[in-house]
């Protein structure tokens, strides 16, 4: 069986293999990227290489927030408030704008508990997994935590029942078992949206449905959108369609197109929790070309995350050269512009 402190690292590297695999391809639909990239998946972002986006940057701020705070949800969000507002100043690229309007609320002094908007978007839902595998024995804290960094930047109920979602499915993960994870989703939210989904889940998974089918049957065959509703179910989905498999549950949901990059992050997150940093594929561990924010620093988080639950007490947050993050950005932000550019030409 695998120990917490593998399946920490799993998650957070996961999260940061499915962001960069599907970050060159966010925003185009399942046929166009299919005619542009056929074949298996491996990073494109620059020359065969990747990078990270919000996602992992989000996930890592949690984490960290979580190692200063982790007994008290109003502390861990005001942490979390601060490490938001001084990335906004990085320059991030591709930053959403629930989160954008959310952290510029921060700056004009709003408080963390009133900075958030309403919106049903990912941000939430993105940077969850890892509260639930670090409170995965303690749900009613588990809940309180997730709640503190929904509301931080996001305000609309959807938002809160996907980030919830995302964070028992990773707590299943971690504890290795899901046995009442569909029942505990049901539960969740009294809107018949959400019931409707998680039914589909079910129905999906026991007629053996592929990912694709089950994205089509949201309506999202040209794409998975940036809606949680629809973001969240396809990752949980192709988690729990291929159990055993990274690759397999990572291709299935890439290949659906749309939000690649978050799509990617959950479902990378959730695959790494289960299986651990050692099932993810080599190639796509060591294509990622990241400073400061790298995989090293990543696994250091997880190792002190899984230090801090053996102890019981707060280690701190791993310190890294958080001033190269600038000049990062600024390179980041070139090759960027320089795909978007690249879409203007065929094949479309």
């Amino acid at each position: 069986m695998l120990a917490y402190g593998e399946r920490l690292a799993g998650l957070l590297v996961g999260t940061a293999v499915g962001d960069s695999l599907g970050l060159p391809a966010e925003g185009l639909s399942r046929q166009r990227l299919q005619r542009r990239w056929p074949g298996p998946w491996r990073h494109r972002l620059g020359f065969g290489w990747g990078m990270i986006s919000d996602d992992t940057e989000h996930a890592l701020f949690v984490a960290q927030a979580f190692l200063t705070h982790p007994d008290s949800p109003s502390d861990f969000q005001r942490s979390l408030a601060w490490k938001l507002r001084w990335w906004l100043l990085s320059l991030p690229a591709g930053i959403g704008y629930a989160t954008l309007r959310a952290i510029l609320k921060l700056w004009l002094g709003f408080p963390p508990h009133r900075g958030g908007v309403r919106s049903a978007g990912n941000g939430p839902a993105m940077r969850s997994a890892i509260l639930g595998a670090c409170l995965a024995r303690q749900p009613d804290k588990l809940r309180d935590f997730v709640r503190a960094s929904t509301v931080l930047t996001h305000t609309d109920p959807k938002a809160g029942t996907a980030a919830l979602a995302v964070a028992l499915a990773a707590a299943s993960a971690i504890e290795g078992s899901n046995g009442k994870l569909l029942e505990n989703l049901q539960g969740l939210q009294a809107d018949d949206e959400w019931r409707k989904i998680v039914e589909r889940l079910a129905a999906g998974l026991a007629t053996r449905q592929t990912v694709a089918e089950f994205a089509d049957g949201l309506g999202l065959r040209n794409g998975v959108s940036g809606y949680s509703y629809h973001t969240v179910p396809v990752a949980l989905y192709a988690w729990l369609r291929h159990p055993d498999d990274f690759r397999a549950a990572m291709e299935s949901a890439l290949n659906c197109g749309g939000d690649t990059d978050s799509v990617g992050a959950i479902v990378g997150a959730l695959a790494g929790a289960t299986l651990g940093k050692e099932a993810i594929p080599a190639e796509w561990r060591s294509g990622i070309v990241e400073w400061p924010q790298s995989l090293a620093l990543l696994e250091t988080i997880a190792g002190r995350l899984a230090s801090m639950r053996t102890s019981g007490v707060s280690l701190g947050p791993v310190r890294y050269c958080w001033l190269g993050v600038l000049p990062r950005n600024a390179v980041f932000i070139l090759i960027v512009l320089g795909h978007g550019l690249r879409r203007l030409l065929p094949p479309y």
